[in-house]
């Protein structure tokens, strides 16, 4: 129902997980992709499912990337219309007692310090589609409450939910949107819910989220192609929770017979301390 002919749209992380579903669904859409991927196999296999799009094998960590991306998409197309910051991990799920120096910087490279960069070296691409260009970066629920054991993590994406919030007011007057959508849990092969949670476990998945499951790459998929369009025309320094109603649930779930409670009764799948 939306139509993206004509437009640009630059992924980051593209070639797998979120980041591939948003990028399928813009391709869908009829936009021009440049997807950026690390991992050759994965972009190979999205370039295969994909031949309309530039995919670039780089890593957005290495600071002459963001440069060398604005000139591929000055190149292809001489603007931008869309970026999409996807790219993010837990990288270490340890204490913070437990992280060093070098282990807390880099959490904090890999989910703020190239999206800031990233954006830097788009905003010249992103100034020749205005009005109308706009920047959606891929938080997560964790900028909106805590993560035992993931507490840098949590801080690069409430630095996101910050830094999108104080970049939408500095970018409105020349009409391009800065946008956040933060996913809870999804299948995905960084977060695949066949490892994370114990076959004994299953049988209750459905009451564990509101909405009854955990998300699909295409739920957000979804939220990029509205933020991104005419509809969201108004819309800008928000964040969309793509999370089936995680967040309002504020801990209460429902138990097997269906009652809702906020008492723990899930065992086994549990975050642990390395070594207990």
């Amino acid at each position: 129902m939306l139509d993206y002919t004509g437009k640009t749209v630059l992924v980051t992380g593209g070639g797998v997980g979120i980041g591939r579903g948003i990028a399928e669904g813009f391709a869908k859409a009829g936009a021009k992709l440049i997807i950026a991927e690390i991992d050759p196999e994965r972009a190979a296999a999205v370039a295969a499912a994909l031949p309309d799009a530039e995919v670039v094998v780089c890593d957005v960590l290495d600071r002459a990337t963001p440069a060398l991306l604005a000139q591929r998409v000055e190149q292809v197309a001489g603007k931008l219309d869309v970026l999409v910051n996807n790219v993010g991990h837990f990288v270490h799920a340890l204490p913070f007692a437990m992280l060093s120096g070098d282990q807390v910087d880099e959490i904090l490279d890999v989910n703020l310090g190239q999206l800031l960069r990233m954006t830097g070296a788009m905003l010249p691409l992103l100034r020749k589609a205005a009005p109308g260009s706009s920047i959606i970066n891929v938080t997560s629920i964790e900028a909106y409450r805590g993560i035992p054991y993931c507490s840098v993590y949590a801080a690069a994406k409430a630095g996101i939910a910050g830094f999108t919030k104080s970049l939408a007011l500095e970018l409105a007057p020349e009409g391009i949107r800065v946008n956040d959508i933060a996913p809870e849990t999804t299948d995905t092969p960084q977060v695949a819910l066949d490892v994370m949670i114990p076959p004994e476990n299953r049988a209750n998945m459905d009451k564990w989220i509101p909405l009854g499951r955990f998300g699909r790459p295409e739920d957000c998929a979804g939220a990029a192609l509205y933020l991104a369009s005419p509809l969201a025309s108004w819309v800008t320094g928000s964040a969309i929770h793509v999370d089936g109603g995680a967040l309002a649930a504020a801990g209460w779930t429902r138990t097997p017979t269906g009652e809702w409670t906020v008492v723990p009764m899930v065992s086994g799948n549990g975050l642990k301390i390395p070594g207990q």
